[in-house]
């Protein structure tokens, strides 16, 4: 998928400073780079927050850019023109909650009220607006299907171009990672690969609003599914970052992750204790969350392990179940990736885990 940028005219990366490696610690620049020159690992934007306080992200519009401060954007990003995705419900799910024998409160976070009902116009919107400001004139993706569509409703109203792959998403990835060096892509900014750094800070909002949902309070527990695993990290990296700025008050939490079986790279390393995420070939109908070799993998595993958390998986039965128990008892319609998170957090608390 590919399409056009304007270019706005605007401050460029608000607080973020640079680039650092996830895996050696190596800085870089702030620029189109996802890689470390050092060691190969992982880039992710650092920053330097200053004082940002409750008041002056509740005077912020109401979409995920009252956070700005707290994302590689300019401060007037607002003013922009975009679609201004976020602030989606937090929907106490007392049905549900009943349904599954949870004794708690249960929340579900209903990222289908974003413009192309996924969570992945968040990350697009931070994406776009790092492509706008390292000049590039062309939005593309790697998708197998959610992300193409945040990508051509952020950039150009659907006027792009779609081009079909004979294989799966990781070969697409590949593909992508090979066109950057391209003279004919040389002006294309890829959201998932040489903006990954930027558009993974997206994700961040998901957890922003629900602690500001939940009256500027951390939950308990979350169960989050697992694609590439950026998600499930940069959640918890978003409440670490409000603890640290006195946002909120410092509780433990814990971080659990919900994969298809059909394509459960990271809960099988978790089950058999590994610390690499072996790739595996998706075969599962939640085709959203169909990454056989997850760019995050390692550091989900990191995020569960170090709040005692677990990863649990589904099969594509259970999935379909999933979606219909969310459906019957709180009238949301998930697509499968919501129906893997229900039947995972099912299995869990029949684990005893949570």
């Amino acid at each position: 998928m590919s399409v056009t940028l304007e270019r706005i005219d605007t401050a460029p990366f608000g607080a973020a400073t640079h680039l650092v490696c996830r895996a050696c610690g190596a800085h870089a620049k702030l620029g189109a780079d996802y890689s470390c020159w050092e060691c190969f690992g992982p880039l992710e934007v650092a920053y330097d927050f200053g004082n940002v306080t409750r008041e002056q992200i509740q005077s912020g519009p109401f979409s995920l850019w009252r956070y700005a401060p707290l994302l590689p954007v300019p401060a007037n990003i607002a003013e922009s023109r975009n679609l201004a995705p976020g602030m989606t419900r937090l929907h106490r799910a007392d049905n549900l909650a009943k349904a599954l024998g949870i004794t708690g409160t249960l929340w579900v976070k209903d990222d289908s009220g974003n413009p192309t009902h996924s969570f992945k116009d968040r990350v697009v919107a931070v994406a776009q607006s790092a492509g706008i400001q390292l000049g590039f004139n062309t939005l593309a993706c790697a998708s197998t299907g959610n992300l193409a569509h945040a990508v051509a409703a952020a950039a150009a109203a659907y006027n792009g171009h779609v081009i079909g792959i004979e294989g799966n998403y990781d070969d697409v990835n590949r593909l992508c990672g090979e066109l950057i060096g391209e003279e004919v892509s040389a002006d294309w900014g890829f959201v998932n690969v040489n903006l990954r750094p930027y558009y993974a800070e997206g994700s961040k909002t998901v957890g922003y609003e629900i602690a500001e949902q939940l009256g500027w309070r951390l939950p308990d527990q979350v169960v989050i599914p697992v694609a590439s695993g950026a998600l499930l990290t940069k959640v918890d990296k978003g409440w670490r970052e409000f603890v640290e700025l006195g946002l909120v008050e410092s509780k433990p939490w814990r971080v659990f992750g919900a994969q298809a079986t059909g394509c459960n790279p990271v809960s099988t390393a978790w089950a058999e204790g590994n610390e690499v995420v072996r790739p595996v070939k998706a075969d599962t109908i939640a085709k959203s969350l169909a990454i056989g070799n997850p760019a995050d993998g390692p550091y989900a595993l990191d995020a569960v392990r170090r709040t005692n958390g677990a990863v649990g998986d589904v099969t594509d039965a259970e999935v379909v179940e999933g979606i219909r128990l969310l459906a019957e008892c709180e009238g949301i319609f998930g697509e499968t990736s919501g129906g893997v998170t229900v039947a995972v957090t099912r299995k869990l608390l029949a684990e005893g885990l949570l």
